[in-house]
């Protein structure tokens, strides 16, 4: 583990601009969020990053609730909330099992799948809301977010998709979300707390990234509707397949 005085000033801002990213993400760019993955698993470790990133996680999630809570209920969230639950048991005790090199395979693994997912999600939208709504189909979901949120900190595209065959309506979608990924980001807390990556050095790191996160939620809301969508995630896939593939074949 790296001490933070010995971190480089170029590291501090890959750092930054990852936190950023993660801010950045919560303003109606999801994809962004998985920057934020590569850039602390590279600088950090694959499963020290993992630990990093959630504290952070929750403060973006406490930071946004607020602002789509009146678009959801509670009642909504709990169908997916048990099979999330038993996929982030089963991702606690996948990660407590294996080392930092198999960790990093898993992340850039878990990233290229959600990276075809995302791209899914945008291009075959008709396709999505013809699959049936059914209770294999959410358990399905469920476990899968809970797997891929305690080893990656990155379900957001198995949401997505989960919302377009349950066809939500754009703001449901972000209620919905915004209080299950609180719910969930906080239960995994005592679980990375028990494996060690939320410690100490993780949460002073974490304080001293905050200035990021905040910088990337205030950007995004003032910008979100002068980025050309399109442009802006042909880059973000580009990036996060070469990333992914490094994470996973390096």
């Amino acid at each position: 583990m790296i001490e933070i005085s010995e971190i480089t000033v170029s590291q501090w801002a890959l750092a930054l601009l990852g936190a950023f990213s993660l801010g950045f993400s919560k303003t109606g760019f999801p994809g962004m969020a998985l920057v934020n993955v590569l850039i602390m698993a590279e600088l950090f470790g694959a499963k020290q990053s993992v630990g990093l990133i959630l504290p952070l996680l929750i403060v973006c999630d406490v930071t946004v609730f607020p602002m789509f809570r009146r678009h959801a209920t509670w009642s909504q969230v709990w169908p997916i909330l048990i099979p999330t639950f038993i996929g982030i048991v089963g991702g606690y005790f996948l990660l407590g099992g294996i080392d930092n090199s198999t960790a990093r395979k898993s992340i850039g693994l878990i990233i290229l799948v959600m990276l075809v997912l995302q791209l899914v999600r945008g291009y075959k939208q008709d396709f999505l809301k013809k699959l049936p709504d059914s209770e294999s189909f959410r358990w399905g979901s469920g476990l899968t977010i809970g797997i891929s949120t305690m080893m990656a900190n990155a379900a957001g595209p198995v949401y997505s998709i989960y919302a377009l065959v349950h066809k939500m309506p754009k703001m449901e979608f972000l209620g919905i979300g915004a209080r299950c990924f609180l719910l969930v980001n906080i239960i995994k807390v005592p679980f990375m707390t028990d494996l060690d990556i939320i410690n100490a050095w993780s949460l002073k790191m974490d304080v001293l990234l905050l200035p990021g996160i905040f910088a990337g939620i205030l950007v995004g809301r003032r910008v979100i509707d002068r980025i050309p969508q399109k442009a802006f995630e042909v880059l973000l896939y580009a990036f996060s397949g070469i990333a992914g593939v490094r994470l996973f074949m390096f």
